[in-house]
């Protein structure tokens, strides 16, 4: 029977004009009541829920807020919607109402109003022409609790009944795909501290200890630590213990000088390739060691391994989202690929009160088109979003979920209980497609059970928050998508922005900076942001120096040289990125930053994170155009400092002024700029070439015998991002002429290298430039050398 209220929407469907064309009259997107296609290469599309149904919707910047129709793709057989939709039908609207602002999320609260009433779904149809209403029966779950997945009936169900399916689905091996789904799924039924699937879990627990991986093994070791870690204390079992001792110092032997992984584990010579640092399979691994020594693997370079990943993560306490590797704070979104969330238990696992409390708030903060995005996939933003969540107990869980983790996981959830991956809003760089997250899914709702480590079992250290408090932190992440991430705030009165910059969320400060700098923010503004660096709160500090950076006032920059001297590392670093902002009136401030650089690391700052950003400030901005008045011998002792931080980008930085030095005053930063030549940093793997080969470069220039043997130590033939290394190191030989005949036998190896290699523009040239740096090399004339000695 169709419900009465679904009569008023044919009458709306009849009368109503779907889609506008743009100014140029063409579709902004496919109209499928026109008998429009879906567009070629946009092939994907969304489960909807428990319905059996799969259907494209229009997306655009990550967004599927400008549809109005979904093009059903798929119809699973004995689902609810089999023999009452068909694949081609067009939905326009659901439960009596058109869509009209993202059919994505209306289908989702539909289906969440549904299953928590009479179990119907309306959905207005569109077929051969013509508008029909439809009528799909769902299971009766009840609704989600207001403190929901605690004290939940619905979500109790949702777990019991995901878990029957997924332990059938891994007995028969369905499931026995990628080392982390397969792992999450073991880490579902463990949660579920049901007896009946222990035998089950046994030989999940036996395949894990036996893992063995060539390939991108700080991703699967991660999750299988962390599977195998609460195995062995859920149930006892030590039968597997050595497998995971074995793991456990394979990943430890396996980081970082600088304390990360990346794609794989070190090499030989104990660096990351590739792209070096990566936090998303980092912090994961950390949980799982931390995980291991609880589970009794207690080994010192476990413990060590820990407390030097810690100590990257742990910069990030206060400053914004964590990065992609060992960058700046991430300051688009309060999540990224779920780094947030895995730090949150990480530091709540190691009793770090502070930095657990800011990442579970970023975690919060986390919703929407914030957590459906993510580098390669929103896989892990989805998977650490309730871990994190959870920590600050119910009152946040509910909220969340009635903002968004309820209708989207009951999006995902299939008809059958299993859960799939939704990916996205473009699938372009979605590595994840077709992964299984049933269990990914269900350790969210057993979340009450407390039966494993994740999911709650070790006693909390995160603060709980009450419900106005939990409230709070939602609005907080209000209103971001990619398609207003340049107009958010824009609507707000100065009143409410100076009070976003005393946010303790980075990333809302960082909004109201921007929405600021946008507006015309009237007068006295500068004295107003002045004023706020005398305030004794450290966010209105953070913030006031972040709106003077945009400023550029000469007014701010006594004010900002007083922060240079303040306790808290992040506010003097950001008043000497406000001052490197400023220009010319900031330069007065230049010989106390040279001086602060020249101090290197410090006890409470190991890893010279505020010499990094004063490189950037300094080298990159002050010190960029000119050297005119700078004291020399200040600017020597700043460049062999900025030299040797351990961040190869940073290092880049002090490169940049090379070139506007002369040789009489290069000459006493030779040893140091060997040194930063011939040695690789410990961290920033990808931006190590800038200082190696400017350096490199700077010494054949001035025809420093010390750098010919470096020239193809430099080359660096089996890392990463050797193409450009190769024609700039040949240009370094040519200008050593008959000086680099030593290294003929190796030009010669390189030689057969390059006619070996497929044939294109760059190999080509670089074919040429070995011929002509050969014939130099071969009887060209030996210039006089220099030496550093």
């Amino acid at each position: 029977m169709i419900k009465p209220f679904l009569s008023l929407a044919l009458i709306l469907v009849s009368s109503l004009n779907l889609y506008s064309a743009s100014k140029g009259g063409e579709m902004k997107h496919p109209d499928f009541t026109q008998g429009d296609e879906v567009p070629d290469g946009a092939e994907h599309d969304w489960n909807l829920g428990a319905t059996g149904l799969r259907g494209w919707m229009y997306s655009d910047a990550m967004v599927t807020s400008d549809a109005r129709q979904i093009k059903i793709t798929k119809v699973a057989k004995g689902s609810p919607a089999d023999g009452v939709v068909k694949v081609g039908d067009v939905v326009l609207g659901v439960n009596g109402a058109l869509f009209s602002y993202d059919p994505r999320t209306e289908v989702g609260k539909a289906l969440v109003a549904s299953e928590g009433g009479d179990g119907v779904l309306g959905l207005i149809c569109w077929r051969d022409g013509k508008k029909k209403l439809v009528e799909l029966s769902l299971p009766v779950l009840g609704s989600y609790s207001a403190t929901a997945p605690y004290d939940c009936a619905k979500s109790k169900k949702v777990f019991e009944r995901g878990c029957e399916a997924l332990a059938k689905r891994v007995a028969s091996g369905e499931r026995r795909r990628h080392p982390i789904t397969r792992s999450l799924n073991g880490l579902a039924l463990l949660a579920s501290g049901d007896s009946k699937y222990l035998n089950l879990l046994k030989k999940e627990a036996q395949w894990a200890a036996n893992l063995k991986d060539d390939g991108f093994k700080s991703w699967s070791y991660s999750y299988v630590l962390i599977f195998l870690s609460e195995y062995t204390m859920a149930t006892g079992d030590k039968s597997v213990l050595p497998g995971l001792r074995r793991l456990a110092l394979e990943a430890a032997n396996g980081q970082s000088a600088a304390g990360s992984w990346g794609h794989k584990f070190v090499d030989q010579d104990g660096m990351l390739r590739g792209y070096g640092m990566m936090n998303s399979p980092g912090i994961p691994l950390t949980v799982g060691l931390v995980l291991a020594r609880e589970a009794g693997v207690r080994d010192t370079v476990v413990s060590e391994a820990i407390e030097k990943s810690a100590k990257l993560v742990r910069f990030y306490h206060g400053k914004g989202a964590i990065p992609y590797g060992d960058h700046t704070p991430w300051m688009e979104t309060h999540e990224d690929n779920g780094k947030c969330g895995s730090a949150a238990v990480l530091f709540d696992f190691l009793g770090e009160k502070e930095a657990a409390n800011f990442f579970t708030k970023m975690s919060l903060a986390s919703y929407g088109a914030e957590r459906d995005g993510g580098h390669t996939g929103n896989f892990f933003n989805i998977l650490w979003s309730m871990h994190g969540v959870a920590l600050a107990g119910e009152n946040a869980t509910g909220a969340w979920m009635n903002e968004f983790g309820g209708w989207y996981s009951d999006l995902a959830r299939e008809w059958d209980g299993d859960f799939v991956h939704q990916g996205p809003p473009s699938m372009r760089n979605d590595k994840y497609k077709g992964w299984d997250c049933t269990g990914l899914y269900l350790l969210h709702y057993a979340m009450p059970l407390k039966k494993i480590y994740l999911t709650g079992r070790k006693r909390r250290t995160v603060d709980a928050m009450d419900v106005s408090e939990a409230r709070s932190v939602i609005e907080d992440g209000r209103g971001w998508t990619s398609k207003t991430k340049k107009s958010i705030y824009s609507d707000l009165s100065k009143k409410d922005l100076i009070e976003r910059l005393g946010s303790w969320s980075p990333i809302v400060r960082d909004r109201a900076v921007r929405a600021f700098h946008k507006s015309k923010m009237g007068s006295g503004i500068v004295e107003e942001m002045v004023a706020l660096l005398d305030s004794r709160d450290d966010n209105l500090r953070l913030g006031a120096c972040q709106m003077l950076g945009k400023i550029r006032s000469a007014d701010a920059v006594e004010p900002l040289r007083r922060c240079l001297k303040d306790d808290d590392l992040w506010i003097r670093v950001k008043a000497a990125e406000a001052l490197a902002s400023t220009g010319e009136a900031a330069m007065v401030a230049l010989p106390e930053l040279l001086e602060m650089l020249a101090k290197g690391p410090s006890k409470i700052d190991p890893r010279g994170m505020e010499q990094r950003y004063l490189n950037y400030a300094l080298f990159d901005k002050m010190l960029k155009h000119s050297l005119d008045g700078v004291d020399r011998k200040l600017l020597h002792k700043a460049i062999i400092a900025g030299l040797k931080n351990d961040d190869g980008n940073s290092r880049g930085s002090v490169a940049n002024i090379y070139k506007k030095l002369s040789y009489d005053e290069i000459k006493p930063l030779f040893p140091a700029i060997y040194a930063a030549t011939e040695e690789r940093a410990p961290s920033g793997v990808m931006f190590l070439a800038k200082v190696r080969m400017s350096g490199l470069e700077l010494m054949a220039k001035h025809r420093m015998k010390e750098g010919i043997p470096l020239c193809f130590k430099v080359m660096d033939m089996e890392k990463w991002g050797k193409g450009n290394r190769i024609s700039r190191c040949l240009n370094a030989i040519g200008q050593y002429g008959g000086a680099a005949k030593p290294l003929l036998p190796e030009l010669r190896e390189l030689g057969k290298y390059l006619e070996k290699q497929k044939d294109s523009g760059m190999v080509r040239s670089q074919r040429e430039l070995f011929k002509k740096v050969m014939s130099k090399v071969e009887s060209g004339v030996t210039p006089k050398l220099r030496s550093m000695k």
